[in-house]
């Protein structure tokens, strides 16, 4: 197959072209295009037939409302069609990637897997956009684990890997590394470029002094462990996991346990300013923190337990007293204008610990009667308040009831984000909200614009979007997660289970 179409479009081929995973089955050359359509036309009859097997269940749910389950499964379309490579390990790449530092599984995952890239979008063109896939992520963990794990591997061996060329970011206007090391990178490349090869394709910020990028990689191996119980895959994650958040560490300025904002977009919401501790980050490194701690317990470290769980004990602390304000999390304890804004995506790291088994009882990091409080006034503010409730959450809502304009990113509705909502309702027993906060979304997005198989980043109420067809409305599978998980069949943490323990089934 020619590298040109592969993505590699204006940049220099390879010394070895790459080769799409198909062609390890149906060869390299003019027969294997028959090949494969021979092999289809024998084959989707019994194709179809597991298709309606594994929807059916869901499909003939009389309790999941239509709109449900055609976002549900139509939303999957972006895995394909975003710009998507699924590429043998090439021999050099392997030989680059040496004894894969530490990571005993990440050359035989790499050969069994391949490597896996989709777009952020179809208009933003960075494969693997990590801070949009910890929301987009779900789809891959409960459908294709071994995807997220090739996907996993290779952002790890990107973290202990750094890129010492200077480059001019085009907001702050000044010259930074490209990678450095211990640091999650934001995308691993561009189509036009070599990804994998060439990180950080993103020229707006230095992400390097991102918060949230470390965070959702520790997040993400446990999660990822806690669906498949790999203990070889935490073995591997784990001191990767130690190194970036000591590197994380470095954001708690004050050291009261909990990681400070700059001043600056560091984050995913890369166009609003957040200033001091947040309700964003900081819940996500709380989260953080609380897996850290977890994730020693698995691997009986004694010394890292017990250092984290001091963090934990003290940034909890110190979430609660500068942001809690007795209704919901303010955005930011900065003391601007728009601090005590209601965030759409104040609870994120609930969210997460959630969905990995944790959260509650004695894993509670945020007090539940808080989280109920949150989920509530964002419903009635966000949800309720915004577009007479027909539209999602706004991202940013005044207290007064009208939408934040500080910045172009507050008063939008990023239809991730408000999948992801709607799962962490749904999670808390807010069923009904939960149901009501997505259905916003879907009738905006596939009935009201027409943007069917297009799904954008985000829209505003007078019906202007940006970025069609984008990676992060994926996370509507973090709703069928919580679902499962309240019906007692949804993945959970594996209780006790020790590094070199044998993998659950």
């Amino acid at each position: 197959i020619p590298w040109l179409r592969l993505g590699w479009e204006g940049c220099a081929a390879p010394s070895v072209p790459p080769h799409r995973r198909y062609t390890r089955f149906f060869g390299r050359e003019q027969e294997a295009c028959p090949a494969l359509s021979h092999h289809l036309l024998t084959h989707y009859k019994a194709w179809e037939q597991r298709i309606a097997a594994w929807q059916q269940p869901i499909l003939e749910n009389r309790c999941l409302p239509p709109w449900y389950k055609s976002a549900l499964f139509n939303e999957l379309y972006f895995l394909a069609d975003g710009g998507t490579l699924w590429v043998e390990l090439l021999p050099d790449d392997a030989a680059a990637l040496g004894a894969g530092q530490g990571l005993s599984q990440l050359l035989p995952v790499l050969r069994e897997y391949g490597r896996f890239a989709y777009l952020e979008g179809q208009e933003y063109r960075m494969y693997n956009t990590y801070d949009v896939h910890f929301y987009a992520s779900f789809a891959l963990a409960m459908l294709w684990p071994k995807l997220e794990l090739s996907l996993q591997y290779d952002m790890a061996a990107a973290v202990l890997n750094e890129d010492t060329q200077s480059r001019l970011y085009l907001m702050s206007g000044q010259m930074a590394q490209v990678k450095l090391r211990n640091v999650v990178p934001h995308d691993i490349g561009e189509p036009d470029d070599e990804p994998w090869q060439r990180l950080n394709a993103y020229l707006i910020h230095d992400t390097a002094g991102w918060k949230d990028l470390n965070l959702k990689f520790v997040l993400q191996v446990f999660r990822d462990y806690s669906f498949t119980g790999d203990a070889a895959y935490l073995q591997d994650m784990w001191p990767v996991c130690q190194a970036v958040m000591d590197s994380e560490l470095r954001f708690d300025r004050d050291g009261d346990g909990l990681i400070e904002n700059s001043g600056f977009a560091d984050q995913t919401y890369d166009a609003w300013v957040v200033t001091g501790a947040s309700a964003y980050c900081g819940g996500l490194w709380l989260a953080a923190v609380c897996v850290m701690c977890r994730m020693a317990e698995i691997m009986g470290s004694g010394e890292v337990l017990q250092k984290y769980a001091a963090i934990l004990a003290r940034g909890s602390a110190a979430f609660e007293r500068l942001l809690w304000n007795g209704k919901y999390y303010n955005y930011d304890s900065g003391g601007g204008p728009s601090s005590d804004s209601v965030m759409a995506d104040q609870l994120a790291g609930q969210w997460f610990l959630r969905a990995c088994g944790l959260g509650e009882g004695e894993s509670e990091v945020f007090p539940r009667s808080h989280v109920l409080s949150a989920l509530r006034t964002i419903f009635e503010l966000n949800v309720l308040g915004f577009a007479g409730g027909t539209m999602g959450a706004v991202n940013g809502m005044r207290p007064s009831g009208v939408p934040d304009t500080s910045s172009v990113q507050s008063d939008e509705v990023w239809v991730g984000v408000v999948y992801a909502l709607a799962a962490t309702m749904i999670q808390e027993g807010l069923v009904q909200e939960g149901f009501r906060t997505a259905e916003g979304c879907y009738r905006t997005v596939w009935e009201r614009l027409g943007m069917a198989f297009q799904t954008p980043e985000a829209y505003c109420q007078r019906r202007v979007f940006r970025s069609l067809a984008y990676m992060r409305p994926l996370s509507i599978w973090a709703m069928q997660l919580a679902l499962e998980q309240q019906a007692g069949r949804g993945p959970r943490a594996p209780a006790g289970k020790q590094a070199g323990t044998p993998a659950r089934p």
